[in-house]
Parts: structure tokens; C-alpha cells; sequence
């Protein structure tokens, strides 16, 4: 028979602490690591997205910092509070960024950035998130088609109310080849935002 005596169990019960200790104080570690860096890449995603739709050399300030969190609005497709990006030029405005979403895609929401100018004028809009369908709706998104590029420059009155329709509802802007759901509901999703600017500039702009 073996015996155990209370210094090995003693022993023992310490070796086993020290080791949770150090297993959770590495976990604990590499978590705040990885966190950090999960953080600043996001950043940095952020951040290219944000200069693809307005350059650099347009602004001195730091758009990722320089927020305003709006309210929910059916304008923006936001159920719960969003984010703007406001950009400036020697303290002055100089474009404004929406977190806007199109709810009605063929797939569901569709999430955009729209860049304004303080001219109300279109600085451009890319897709960030989507579940549209691969070869067809997908091509909302810059990396798979130029489509997007068509609202650089648009404004509520470039076209005009009857233009902010896909060409098969009588606008100005193409639909997809076995798509017109996905390009429909981003074209009025960013209608919308402009609208949201017109209504709102002074708000936006006011902080």
C-alpha cells in the first residue's frame, strides 16, 4: 500500500496553483495582447476606408476621433444610434462620413459609408458589410466592381429626384445582370443619406 503523506499533498496542491496561476496570468496576457492589436487593426481598417473616400490632403484633422454619435433614423436605415465622421480643414467642415445601412438588400442589410462634402455633394460610398450573393449582388463592393464609383460627385440635384432610381425604375444608375434588388436599395439607401445631411448639416457640424 502506498501512503500519501500531508507534505506531498501539500506539495502537490502548491505545484498545482502555480500552475493555474501561470496558465491564467499567460491567457490573461495574450488576450490583452491580442485585444490591442485587434483594436488598432481595426483601426487601421478603419482608417482606409475612411481616406478611399476622402484623400488626406483634404483634412488635418483626425477623422477617427473626430465622431458625433446621431440617434437612430429610418434616413440612415439605423434602428439604434450611429456614428458620423466629421472631417475638417483648419478647423473648418469639410466632409462628413455616415455609417448609413440599406435594410432592404436581396440578403439583407447592407452596410455603407457615405462620404459627403459640406457642399452636399457625394465625396463617394463604399459597401463594408453585405450577405448579398456571391457573382451577382456582391458587386456592390469596390474589389469586385467600379459600380459603386458611380455616386462620386452626386448630389440631391445631380440627378434630380427621378434620377435617384436604377435605369430599370427610369434613373440614372445600372443595375446588376440578374440583380436589380441589391443596387436598388443601395441607390436609395444613399439618396437617403443626403437627405439626412440637407435636414441635419447644422447639427452634424455644430460640435
Amino acid at each position: 500500500m502506498i501512503t500519501i503523506s500531508r507534505r506531498q499533498i501539500l506539495i502537490s496542491g502548491i505545484f498545482l496553483w502555480l500552475f493555474a496561476v501561470a496558465g491564467t496570468t499567460l491567457v490573461t496576457l495574450t488576450e490583452y495582447s491580442s485585444r490591442e492589436a485587434i483594436i488598432e487593426n481595426e483601426r487601421q481598417l478603419l482608417l482606409r476606408n475612411l481616406y478611399a473616400l476622402l484623400p488626406r490632403d483634404k483634412l488635418d484633422n483626425d477623422i477617427a476621433e473626430d465622431i458625433l454619435e446621431l440617434p437612430a433614423s429610418p434616413l440612415l436605415g439605423t434602428d439604434t444610434a450611429s456614428i458620423v465622421y466629421r472631417a475638417r480643414l483648419a478647423g473648418e467642415p469639410v466632409a462628413a462620413i455616415f455609417n448609413s445601412i440599406a435594410p432592404n438588400g436581396y440578403s439583407g442589410k447592407i452596410h455603407l459609408l457615405v462620404g459627403v462634402y459640406d457642399t452636399g455633394k457625394l465625396a463617394g460610398v463604399r459597401v463594408v458589410k453585405h450577405a448579398e450573393t456571391p457573382g451577382l449582388g456582391e458587386a456592390v463592393e469596390i474589389r469586385k466592381s467600379p459600380w459603386i464609383k458611380s455616386f462620386d460627385g452626386k448630389s440631391l440635384t445631380n440627378p434630380g429626384p427621378s434620377g435617384w432610381q436604377v435605369k430599370r425604375d427610369g434613373g440614372e444608375f445600372d443595375q446588376f445582370t440578374g440583380a436589380t434588388i441589391t443596387p436598388r436599395a443601395v441607390v436609395s439607401a444613399v439618396r437617403n443619406t443626403l437627405l439626412y445631411y440637407q435636414q441635419n448639416v447644422d447639427m452634424i457640424f455644430k460640435q
